[in-house]
């Protein structure tokens, strides 16, 4: 089924999911607030990926400071490297990356749905010049060079700069990673396509240390281990590809790096990238801070910097891609019916409860319901509206069950439980709803 961008924000903002930043006063271009139902499907990828990670031996989690010395970014490259080539319209005064004009329309309203391309033929733009899209600011009361810092543009150099804190604290032996969830900030030239390039997003990566020789099987072994976390949580695998960057293409400190990418409304992008970082990040972090980064294998007795292979995905891309991959829409009874089919691990409400009616005893029994189930499920109680309409709202944002109280349940307390995507319906003891709902979302 084809659906649009559009189609999904104006979801996304009917249902409580994403807002536009600061939108009294007319919004805030690239940054995003998430919702009730937002905050809940965002924080259920988190806690997937987290799991996914952490509940094995060989990775440990941290959370590093946004701001770090001023030496880290010198240290990766980014006060050097870390920019866009920026051009101008001399015309409407837009401002385009000078790299992606081919896709860039024109951002004078007299040339509606003119290719951007054209103005810079005709000579409308500036000179290409660089652009560094680290965020910065100053530590103290003093605005000079030797009071800058910088919003960290990635969380990776976290994980890198305590290296040897969590090696030694942990007790681990490479291979070994670390994993890391946290917000990142770019100064974009141009955000675009919803929450796919914003300036204030949230980043899920893991480095993983490995010895130097086995690093391309170990960038095998997470290629597939990532694109399956996608598949196992519902994404559809014709939707998803592995595209690997050229080697004329490869970032200055990278052996091999390949995207998994999905297949969005407006064409293919990346939700995650894998990496075969080389030893290059630990040496030159070494080299900057004249700190010895090396790790001592006592079986083999070697001293090595170790190799560190990458995984990093972007919590608020997958966060959209779920949303978008989960959309659908089907005609029922001649009416439209939406449907989230949002893994049941990560839908924001689990249980939807309704009294059939609003008297006989029926709301006060459905509460009673709702107030048991919620030491275990997030549930949604709603006595408002035909229970039709009530379905339909909870399909809308992807509750796999309903539980329904009805006449039949005052004279054998039995209630009726709805299954999202089937619509199905079974009557079932009200003492074994828990029982239920916990075979069915465990």
């Amino acid at each position: 089924m084809s659906i649009s961008l559009e189609t999904i924000v104006s979801l996304a903002k009917r249902r409580g999911f994403v807002f536009q930043s600061s939108e009294i006063y007319g919004g805030l271009n690239g940054c995003w607030d998430y919702g009730p139902l937002g905050v809940e499907l965002l924080n259920n990828i988190k806690r997937e990926w987290w799991q996914a990670m952490t509940f094995r031996e060989d990775i440990e989690g941290i959370d590093a400071a946004i701001l770090m010395h001023p030496k880290v970014w010198e240290a990766s490259g980014h006060v050097a490297n870390f920019t866009d080539p920026m051009v101008d319209c001399k015309e409407c005064k837009a401002r385009f990356r000078a790299d992606q004009l081919e896709d860039a329309m024109c951002g004078n309203p007299a040339y509606k749905g003119r290719k951007a391309i054209k103005c810079m033929e005709e000579g409308k733009f500036t000179e290409p010049r660089q652009f560094n899209l680290m965020f910065k600011t100053f530590i103290g009361p003093v605005e000079d060079e030797a009071a800058i810092v910088y919003l960290r543009p990635e969380t990776a150099q976290g994980i890198f700069v305590n290296f040897l804190n969590v090696l030694n604290s942990s007790r681990q032996k490479i291979p070994f990673g670390i994993a890391q969830i946290g917000k990142a900030f770019r100064n974009e030239i141009n955000t675009k396509n919803f929450l796919f390039r914003t300036r204030e997003f949230e980043q899920m990566e893991m480095q993983y240390f490995v010895r130097p020789g086995e690093d391309m099987k170990w960038f095998e072994y997470w290629k597939e281990e990532r694109m399956n976390w996608f598949v196992n949580l519902g994404l559809k695998k014709e939707k998803l590809r592995f595209s690997p960057h050229p080697e004329d293409k490869l970032a200055h400190y990278a052996k091999a790096a390949v995207d998994i990418e999905y297949e969005f409304p407006f064409g293919w992008g990346e939700i995650e990238g894998i990496h075969n970082r080389t030893n290059f990040d630990l040496t030159q972090h070494s080299n900057y801070s004249g700190k010895v980064l090396d790790y001592f294998d006592d079986e083999t007795k070697e001293k090595y910097i170790p190799f560190i292979i990458e995984t990093s995905a972007g919590a608020s891309r997958s966060f959209m891609t779920f949303l978008i991959d989960a959309y659908f829409e089907e005609e029922v009874r001649g009416e439209k019916r939406v449907v989230l089919k949002l893994h049941q691990k990560l839908a924001p409400i689990k249980v939807g409860i309704f009294p059939l009616v609003n008297r006989d005893g029926m709301p006060e029994i459905a509460q009673n319901i709702t107030k048991d189930l919620r030491k275990d499920f997030r549930v949604f109680y709603d006595d408002k509206g035909a229970v039709g309409r009530r379905y339909r709202r909870q399909d809308e944002v992807g509750t796999p069950y309903c539980v329904t109280v009805d006449s039949q349940t005052l004279q054998d307390q039995t209630v009726t439980i709805r299954e999202r995507d089937s619509m199905e319906q079974i009557r079932i003891d009200m003492n074994k709803i828990r029982e239920f709902l916990k075979d069915k979302l465990d």
